[in-house]
């Protein structure tokens, strides 16, 4: 996939964001994403805000660290039916999982796979928890799925795929794992002419934002992998209010120091200033597809 961005080692920008996200589930209520409680990152007590619904979130197990680290609710609105293998991508603690074993039934199976240690062991209490027996969990990488080709029904992702350094791996193993006929559908963080300085940033990378490509390269991205009927179903941009909010609600600023000009770290005017950059320029987006019927 070509893109506009200096080479990044992958190693190393795994390394990073699992190192964020371990430290992110230590905390109370962690936030990851860079801490974007809007647009990327909530717990559960504001999920409602991106997207569930109060029968999603009924009878979870809620006081066992059951947290959404998401931009968006994949399983909202959608067709999964009983007795069907779903596949989430960096399930995070869990809470995806659990909704979707509801929608496949005893007779389905839900699959969550992680990198990073933390999360896994964080989603296997919470499974345990509900008291669900057909989820399983698998740690591996989302460019490199330990799942079998062709077994899957649906791949569901939630605000995950934008912090991949290699998008194309990603896209190609959607493919590989559904089955013909099974299909994709993902929340995640899109963005549009980002500065220069934000795409090298390593702490932005974490919140969602500059490791994030362009609504028109993610699709792209997907039909170049063999998938079909790749769409958008749901957009909503992010404007100056918003971004200066999210900005705001960070509990890490030390990336403003980049923009800062030998300002006061954090001033109303640096984080002003990134907003102003990053008006209608970063999106919370919906998409999905499928994979062609052989």
């Amino acid at each position: 996939m070509k893109s506009k961005k200096n080479k990044v080692d992958p190693k190393k920008v795994r390394k990073e964001v699992e190192k964020v996200y371990a430290q992110a589930i230590s905390k109370e209520n962690g936030n990851c994403c860079g801490s974007l409680e809007k647009p990327c990152c909530s717990t559960l007590a504001i999920a409602k805000n991106i997207g569930y619904s109060e029968e999603d979130l009924d009878n979870l197990p809620l006081d066992s660290g059951l947290t959404s680290f998401g931009c968006g609710n994949p399983l909202a609105y959608n067709e999964v039916r009983e007795g069907e293998i779903v596949l989430d991508l960096g399930m995070g603690t869990g809470l995806d999982l659990l909704i979707a074993s509801r929608k496949v039934g005893p007779s389905g199976r839900v699959i969550g796979v992680d990198m990073t240690e933390e999360m896994i062991e964080r989603a296997k209490e919470n499974i345990k928890a509900a008291g669900v027996t057909n989820v399983e969990v698998r740690k591996g990488l989302i460019e490199d799925l330990p799942v079998d080709s062709s077994s899957v029904d649906w791949v569901i992702s939630n605000c995950v795929i934008n912090l991949s350094p290699e998008k194309e791996k990603v896209f190609s193993e959607i493919a590989r794992v559904l089955k013909p006929g099974g299909r994709m559908i993902v929340s995640d963080i899109v963005a549009e002419d980002l500065p220069p300085w934000m795409s090298e940033n390593k702490k932005l990378y974490c919140s969602c934002i500059s490791g994030a490509i362009s609504e028109k390269e993610y699709l792209s991205g997907l039909r170049r992998a063999g998938l079909e009927q790749v769409k958008v179903n749901e957009r909503q941009v992010y404007k100056f209010d918003e971004i200066e909010s999210i900005i705001k609600s960070s509990d890490d600023l030390s990336f403003l120091s980049a923009v800062g000009n030998g300002e006061e770290l954090g001033s109303k005017e640096v984080i002003r200033r990134i907003a102003r950059e990053l008006d209608g320029k970063v999106a919370s987006v919906k998409i999905s597809a499928r994979k062609p019927v052989l």
